[in-house]
């Protein structure tokens, strides 16, 4: 018989993009190998009904729109600007959460008693801010209660002042202070399993808690928008070094180090960039690239065929990005077989190794440019040696980093918060340990 769990993810949308898309895409996975009935916030029903789902059988959408719409309001008035201030929306979202997991418990409560649920997996939010009001009901009515993949809080690299006043992160200047929030400890507490999706959120938590926590990232690829998953790519096309940019083009994630580091190549025809994503530093790159000449392209934002199919002919992303908590664009860029390179800090350097990228010693932006330029360099000089790099990291995103082989690693989770197993060490990037 298979396991009855019942997933909450506020955030879960098929049709959106990072931590909506994290909150359906596992979801949908596990529901693969258990009955699952997915929980989220009615902002996603259209969506989710859209997908083919059906309301009641497969997922309970919860109204605390009342409690939300207005504290979202204020937080996006307060943000100042689209995109940023992501501090703010979480603490503000942190305040309006409860209301969520209180109507859970109004409509799930006495079937949760009943044995009706053999666990409860809340998935979303990411955030490690937000106190779980459920955690202690579901402890006291002895169903296991799994939480996570938590992931945030990255510290701003104090080299990045600039960018991080650029990004309104005023609060983050205190963010330590969650720790102190009514509830915390006894969500942690009550909790049989913690999954955290970064090593820095797993040194986060408690001393006394770290022995329920495992080390998961939560991002992984699907491959039906990834062709190239299923086989290594054939021979390179002569021609120069092939790269790409993916993201927000916003300071800390570095689209305009990219053009620092790789203008000597792009002038003298060893290179061509494609610079794929929107933001406040368009217009800049926009001149810049002007200045340059015909090897970079902007595209814009583009849908996810789209960027497979202009990023699927590169060679390399270059994604110098100085605070990222997950680096989903990471597995996104192996899947398609390029060689990442990243800044040795957060999410991309607990995904990327030795054999299928190269990781930038985090310093000032002029060091990051420096390093960046001499890496895209060797590249340049002989591009094909790219291959088994690619195909290296293609293999560790196949095996270990699609929602399919999530679904199996949470799966083990569960069974250790259940008392069936004992607890997983998983080997996420297939390097030695």
């Amino acid at each position: 018989m298979r396991r009855r769990i019942l997933v909450i993810a506020e955030a879960a949308n098929p049709e959106w993009v990072s931590v909506p898309l994290i909150g359906w895409s596992l979801a949908r996975a596990l529901a693969d190998i258990a009955e699952v009935h997915l929980i989220t916030q009615v902002r996603n029903r259209g969506a989710i009904l859209r997908a083919g789902l059906e309301e009641g059988r497969d997922f309970t959408a919860i109204d605390n729109e009342a409690m939300a719409r207005p504290l979202w309001q204020l937080a996006e008035r307060m943000r100042m600007g689209q995109g940023r201030g992501w501090t703010v929306m979480q603490a503000l979202g942190a305040l309006s959460y409860p209301s969520f997991e209180r109507a859970i418990w109004r409509r799930f409560g006495p079937g949760l008693r009943a044995g009706e649920w053999d666990l409860v997996h809340r998935i979303t939010p990411l955030s490690p801010t937000n106190p779980s009001p459920l955690a202690p009901r579901l402890k006291a009515a002895g169903v296991p209660f799994v939480l996570g993949p938590l992931n945030g809080g990255v510290p701003w690299p104090r080299a990045f002042d600039a960018e991080r006043r650029a990004e309104r992160e005023w609060l983050s200047y205190v963010r330590g202070a969650y720790k102190l929030m009514p509830g915390r400890g006894r969500t942690l507490e009550a909790a049989a399993a913690i999954v955290a999706g970064s090593r820095h959120t797993a040194s986060e938590l408690p001393e006394r808690q770290r022995h329920k926590v495992v080390h998961l990232p939560e991002n992984a690829v699907d491959p039906a928008r990834f062709p190239a998953l299923a086989a290594p790519r054939g021979p390179r096309a002569p021609g120069p070094l092939r790269a790409c940019f993916i993201g927000r083009m916003v300071p800390y994630k570095g689209p305009d180090m990219v053009l620092d580091a790789a203008e000597p190549l792009l002038r003298d025809g060893r290179m061509s960039l494609d610079l794929i994503g929107d933001g406040p530093l368009m217009p800049a790159l926009r001149a810049r690239a002007a200045a340059i000449g015909p090897g970079v392209t902007l595209h814009g934002w583009l849908g996810h065929t789209e960027v497979a199919q202009v990023a699927g002919r590169g060679d390399v992303l270059a994604f110098p990005s100085i605070r990222e908590f997950g680096g989903g664009v990471v597995l996104e860029a192996m899947a398609m077989g390029l060689v990442p390179v990243v800044v040795d800090y957060a999410g991309p350097a607990e995904l990327v190794t030795a054999a299928t990228g190269v990781k930038l010693p985090l310093g000032p932006r002029a060091d990051i440019v420096r390093d960046l330029r001499a890496a895209l360099e060797r590249m340049a000089a002989d591009p094909a040696a790219l291959a088994p790099m690619a195909e290296a990291g293609r293999r560790m995103v196949a095996s270990r980093y699609t929602w399919a082989a999530k679904a199996r690693q949470v799966s083990r989770i569960h069974d250790w918060a259940r008392g069936h197993a004992p607890r997983p060490d998983f080997d996420l990037t297939g390097e030695t340990r």
